[in-house]
């Protein structure tokens, strides 16, 4: 299936190997690279990154996400400095961070987090939010990453429950929700966030009642994005949304009650996260 026109973005190279070059010299992986993001380029030129901690390896198959699964390498416990040190660096107003699933830890890397956010922290006026796991619903997980007090905890659904099975085997509708609910039993006052890719082959009543689930565990926040498959062995892509239903999601997010909806196609979890922060 061709992309559409809409789909379709130029890149700097020039300005993509300035930050790759930085983001080597530093030892830091970003999402942006592993999950071959399509606003690489953009955001890049922005001088913005989303960094992934814990490795560059995810212990689970997603058969959405280009990210390299397998064994992972043991914790690197100074990346938390070097990731305040490079967010420091590229003068970040909102760092996001997110992380390969690390179903091999224990805690599934949630003291890791809590360290980066301490580190983030000792930049004044600095906005953190943080793309986390599912913790295998790991209650202590979910507090630890809670106590750190990051602006918002985001944790992506991904997709409707029907296609779960296909596009998420190991992962949990319930339990993604319930995780999400829990930060905002734990703390009201962080800021709760979730995503969900569309052209997966669901419906619009779907995607709303997605919306309506999220909005009864009091999510603040969506994103709506256009799913492109990273290569012939990841997920096929069944449809590609139109802009203008993108628009019309976005107006049925905000007239259902989200505080900020982020809906088109190029959008991703930390597309333009920052912006988010001055609509709650």
């Amino acid at each position: 299936m061709q992309r559409p026109e809409w789909l379709k973005v130029k890149v700097s190279q020039e300005e993509l190997k300035m930050m790759q070059h930085f983001l080597k010299d530093m030892s830091l992986n970003t999402v942006c690279q592993s999950a071959d993001c399509p606003n690489i380029g953009e955001c890049f030129a922005r001088k913005t990154a989303t960094f992934m901690i814990m490795g560059s390896v995810c212990t689970r198959g997603c058969r959405f996400c280009a990210v390299d699964k397998g064994c992972p390498e043991p914790l690197d416990e100074d990346e938390p400095r070097r990731v305040a040190e490079a967010a420091r660096k590229l003068g970040l107003k909102h760092a996001v961070i997110t992380c390969v699933t690390r179903d091999d830890i224990p805690d599934g890397g949630a003291l890791h987090f809590a360290k980066t956010v301490e580190e983030l922290r000792k930049i004044p006026n600095l906005s953190i939010e943080v793309l986390v796991s599912d913790f295998k619903g790991n209650d202590d997980s979910i507090k630890t990453v809670v106590k750190a007090h990051p602006d918002v905890i985001n944790h992506n659904v991904e997709t409707v429950p029907r296609l779960y099975y296909r596009v998420r085997p190991q992962a949990n509708y319930q339990r993604s929700l319930n995780l999400l609910k829990r930060v905002k039993e734990l703390d009201d006052s962080i800021y709760t966030k979730s995503g969900i890719m569309v052209g997966l082959g669901e419906t619009e009543e779907e995607v709303i009642s997605v919306m309506k689930d999220l909005l009864e565990i009091n999510c603040d926040m969506m994103t709506i994005g256009q799913y492109l498959q990273p290569s012939k062995k990841h997920i096929d892509v069944v449809e590609y949304i139109t802009p203008e239903r993108f628009e019309r999601y976005k107006k049925i997010g905000y007239d259902l009650g989200f505080k900020y909806i982020a809906s088109g196609p190029l959008v991703r979890s930390s597309y333009h996260a920052g912006e988010a922060m001055g609509h709650v």
